[in-house]
């Protein structure tokens, strides 16, 4: 396990160099933030004092290893536009898009999983095939399409709901619904294979068998081993989540992280663009190496060969 876990810690510092270097390069490459914070009738010694004073007039390789240094000791910068902490910045936004993403979360789990474990349990019958082409309606809809079809008809037409803002939790209904039925869709998708899989193992065969009932047989022996694929395929869509947050937040003015990125890019706020993408390449970080954690504290095999492969080297 601490060799796991060593490697891991490893790979994670390599990803946070590469994506930070990678962030850092294509927004200075993009263009100057000076012409896009400034008017295009800025005298130029006060153009020069800004670019000073946000150090812009020094060579790139300069400014990346101040970058990196200032990290390291926890300072992001500040923002050129209110000049403000960039991390402060991000911890202000963080909060509504952790509330976002876990109800978008939770609507996919209680709308994809019973429904994939539902149409594997009726194999190549109606439901199986109504279910399957719901989800496949479900993630195949574009989700800056089915975000404004949803303000149209509930906000425009019927006006039952709120269509921007964050105020009550009436304006989390639209966004939740826009982020968690594409998961929900994938999620009844990969749900119905795993089920089927396990559904044929010996072992389930073998408590039929003995005449274990149906349900228990589900419950006891099909659902558990048909979670751990569905634990990873989670961790893997909390980057689509955190993706589509992006998107999301911009179509209902929701004030989370990912419409902070999108209005920093924007106007070419480099350090909140770090700054964003830094916390989110950490997220992502954390949540797949605890699915990996919580993998082989469920899988014994995969536990057992981590351990013997420690023991042999």
């Amino acid at each position: 396990m601490f060799r796991f876990l060593a490697l891991r810690a490893g790979r994670a510092i390599l990803t946070l160099l590469i994506c930070v270097s990678a962030v850092f390069i294509a927004l200075r490459l993009a263009g100057d933030p000076a012409d896009i914070m400034l008017s295009i009738d800025t005298p130029p010694d006060v153009r020069a004092y800004y670019r000073d004073l946000w150090g812009l007039d020094q060579p790139l390789h300069q400014q990346y290893l101040r970058y990196l240094l200032s990290a390291a000791r926890g300072d992001f910068g500040a923002s050129f536009a209110d000049d403000r902490p960039a991390f402060a910045a991000v911890l202000e936004a963080l909060p509504k898009t952790a509330l976002l993403g876990t109800s978008a979360l939770l609507l996919a789990l209680l709308v994809g999983l019973p429904l994939g474990v539902l149409a594997a349990l009726r194999h190549n019958s109606v439901v199986d095939r109504l279910a399957m082409a719901s989800a496949v309606f479900g993630y195949a809809i574009p989700i800056f399409f089915l975000g404004i079809l949803l303000i149209l008809l509930f906000a425009l037409k019927l006006r039952i709901l709120p269509s921007a803002g964050s105020d009550t939790p009436a304006h989390l209904i639209l966004p939740m619904v826009t982020l968690g039925l594409p998961l929900a869709g994938r999620l009844a998708r990969f749900a119905r294979t795993s089920t089927l899989e396990v559904l044929g193992k010996p072992f389930i065969r073998a408590a039929r068998g003995r005449g274990v009932m149906p349900l228990s047989v589900i419950i006891r022996h099909a659902l558990p081993n048909a979670s751990v694929p569905l634990l990873m395929f989670l961790g893997i869509e909390i980057g689509g989540i955190l993706a589509g947050s992006a998107v999301v937040e911009t179509i209902f003015a929701w004030p989370g992280v990912g419409r902070l990125l999108v209005d920093s890019v924007a106007t070419r706020d480099l350090a909140v663009v770090q700054a964003v993408i830094l916390t989110i390449t950490v997220i992502m970080i954390s949540a797949n190496l605890l699915v990996d954690i919580l993998h082989i504290l469920i899988d014994p095999r995969l536990g057992g060969f981590r351990q013997a492969g420690g023991a042999r080297a």
